[in-house]
Formats: structure tokens, C-alpha cells, sequence
């Protein structure tokens, strides 16, 4: 018999809790996995960008996110400030949506990083491993819970290099670019260290803040406004071009970027996984579930 019971507590203690929107203890793993020394930063076209991305495609396999074609690659090609030619990858699935299907909402993370410079790891852990996890927390919560409209799960290579990932989806998106009716863009949402997460994009998309404003959760960390006044945000405090969001903007199409404010941390080899408190981090992820899927009901 204790035997048996023993056996119980390891089934439960392995299993996702009831109560819990996705699998957190995943959530971390992925974000140490993707962070780490071994893929050397995930700059476009190195082989830890390979790494990384043939990671992301097992979570999506696993989670049976459908690809929107015969793969989940969307390769896209651009010249570099540098003047070289480029070769990046895009990742893309889809998640069926149930009564608003045909209208597509992209939730989106790039996946890239800067890599390695004067023999330093940049492991990006917040910037952008910490999206591209909670991108795949989605892709879980939302199979386990249908949306409305049909969903792409995006991840975006080459947003260091000018959000060239975000540009070549939206001048080449998998469906009609009229279908799209909203963006939901993270980057950098591990490090809410004055226990804020920003939701960028309602000042110029002021139709979209009312359903954010429904999300009531019991978490240390808060949903915030602001960055998207251009009279009143100057310069680096303006983030409505600051991530793969800003083509969507351009493209006309409503967004809500989730973010963190700049830490010490932020393009240094130091944002690294060990700095990254996990509770924080697991609250944020959660916020943005219960934000997007607010929005999923909320718009047409």
C-alpha cells in the first residue's frame, strides 16, 4: 500500500495542476534550454539558431499546433546593414478557432538573439527567450482551451537585426493580410523586477484596452499601460517600433505588445537564466493568457 501511494504522489506531482493555465515547471525548462551556453546566443543563420529552432518545432509538434503549410518554416531572405545578404527563418502554426474562425489573431515572440561577441555568450534569456516560452505556454493553454478566432503562433527570427522576421511575415503573411485583425507581440517579459508588465499599443488602439481591463488575476506583478504616446514618450520610451509589433502597426493592424522596462541586464552577456526569478516570470506568462484570451472573446 505505500508502495501504491508512492507511486500516486510522483502520477500527481508530475501532472499539470487544475488550476494552472499551462505547464510551469515546462515553462522553465524551455527557458533554461533556450538560454543556455549551447546555443550561443541564436544568432540568424548560426547553428544554435538551428538548435533553437528545431526545439520550438518539437513543442509545436508536441502540442499539435498545425503547420500553415507542409512545414512550420517560413524562410524569408534580407540585406543586412552590412550590406550581406541574410537567410532568416520564421516559424509558424495555426490553432483552429471555433466561432470567429477565418479572423486570425498572430501571437508572436522573436526567437533570435545577438549571439557571441569578443568571445562572450549573449544568451538573451529575457530578450527574447522569455517570449518564445510563453509563446509555446500559449500554444499549450489554447489547445486546452479553444479560442474563437484562428490563432498563428509565431515566432520571429531576426528581430535584432531590424525586425526582419515581423517584415517579411507581413509583406508575405501565410494568410490574407485582411484576415489578420490583431497582433499580441512579447518580447522581454521575464524581468518584471518593479512587478509591472506593460501592454503597449492601447493609446493609439484605445478599443483594445477595455479587455485587458478585465483581467483580474491574483499575482504579485500588474498590467501597466503606457510607451505608445508619441508626444509623451521621447526616444527609447517610445516601444511602438521596438519589437516585431511595429510592421504590424505599420501594416494598419491593432497590436498589444507585453513587455518589461530595460534592466541592467538587457543586450549584456549578464541576462542569463540564473538571473530570472521564476515565480515573477510564471506570473507574467500568466497574465498575458488571461489578457489574450480577453481579447480572443472581446474582438470580432
Amino acid at each position: 500500500m505505500r508502495k501504491l501511494i508512492f507511486i500516486l504522489t510522483l502520477l500527481v506531482g508530475h501532472a499539470v495542476s487544475a488550476q494552472q493555465l499551462f505547464d510551469e515547471k515546462a515553462l522553465i525548462d524551455n527557458l533554461k534550454y533556450l538560454s543556455s551556453d549551447a546555443l550561443q546566443g541564436r544568432k540568424p543563420e548560426s547553428k544554435g539558431s538551428e538548435q533553437a529552432r528545431k526545439y520550438i518545432k518539437e513543442q509545436f509538434t508536441r502540442l499539435k499546433v498545425l503547420p500553415l503549410g507542409e512545414s512550420y518554416d517560413l524562410p524569408f531572405e534580407f540585406t543586412s546593414r552590412s550590406g550581406t545578404k541574410v537567410n532568416g527563418i520564421n516559424l509558424a502554426g495555426w490553432i483552429k478557432g471555433t466561432s470567429k474562425s477565418g479572423k486570425y489573431i498572430v501571437i508572436s515572440a522573436h526567437y533570435d538573439h545577438v549571439g557571441v561577441h569578443e568571445e562572450k555568450i549573449y544568451n538573451g534569456t529575457d530578450d527574447n527567450a522569455s517570449g518564445t516560452c510563453a509563446l509555446i505556454a500559449l500554444a499549450e493553454y489554447y489547445q486546452k482551451n479553444k479560442p474563437e478566432h484562428d490563432l498563428i503562433i509565431a515566432a520571429f527570427d531576426a528581430e535584432e537585426m531590424g525586425l526582419q522576421g515581423a517584415k517579411a511575415f507581413v509583406k508575405n503573411p501565410p494568410v490574407a493580410i485582411d484576415k489578420i485583425v490583431a497582433n499580441i507581440n512579447m518580447d522581454m517579459v521575464a524581468r518584471a523586477d518593479a512587478n509591472e508588465l506593460v501592454a503597449c499599443g492601447t493609446f493609439l488602439y484605445p478599443q483594445l484596452k477595455p479587455f485587458i481591463e478585465k483581467v483580474t488575476a491574483p499575482e504579485k506583478v500588474k498590467i501597466v499601460f503606457g510607451h505608445d504616446d508619441a508626444e509623451k514618450d521621447k526616444g527609447s520610451d517610445y516601444w511602438v517600433f521596438s519589437s516585431d509589433h511595429g510592421p504590424f502597426h505599420s501594416a494598419k493592424i491593432p497590436f498589444i505588445y507585453f513587455g518589461v522596462a530595460d534592466h541592467k541586464d538587457y543586450h549584456q552577456p549578464t541576462d542569463d537564466f540564473e538571473n530570472v526569478n521564476p515565480e515573477t516570470y510564471k506570473s507574467c506568462v500568466r497574465l498575458i493568457a488571461l489578457a489574450s484570451r480577453e481579447l480572443d472573446k472581446g474582438l470580432n
